[in-house]
């Protein structure tokens, strides 16, 4: 199992349920998984210990698991499809500024 990814490297948060009255631990790559606890510390801990073992069993019965996020490479482009209407607003909201359309989609996108 050398190819094992690294189980620290992946997304975690720590999240309040009010519905559960609990925090409860997230991975972004695995988001089937969750784990309650009453402390975020422990939250924390039990979805890593989680993530452990489900990327370990996976690894052993030779099924596909995601790559972290954080080790991905990415290109740096993606499409967006919008309305005819938008696109057009967005078209001249860029010219009034002087910048490109894919300059002035990645300001508001960094703004957010």
């Amino acid at each position: 199992m050398a190819d094992l990814p690294d189980h620290t490297h992946y997304a975690y948060r720590v999240l309040w349920s009010a519905e559960d009255a609990e925090f409860v631990g997230l991975c972004a790559e695995l988001p089937s998984l969750s784990w309650l606890a009453a402390t975020q510390e422990e939250a924390l801990t039990g979805i890593r210990d989680l993530v452990l073992d489900t990327v370990t069993d996976l690894a052993e019965n030779g099924e596909p698991m995601p790559q972290p996020l954080a080790e991905r490479k990415y290109s740096g482009k993606f499409m967006v499809r919008v309305s005819a209407e938008l696109h057009a607003r967005l078209v001249r909201e860029a010219a009034e500024m002087n910048v490109s359309l894919n300059q002035l989609a990645g300001q508001r996108l960094a703004a957010g």
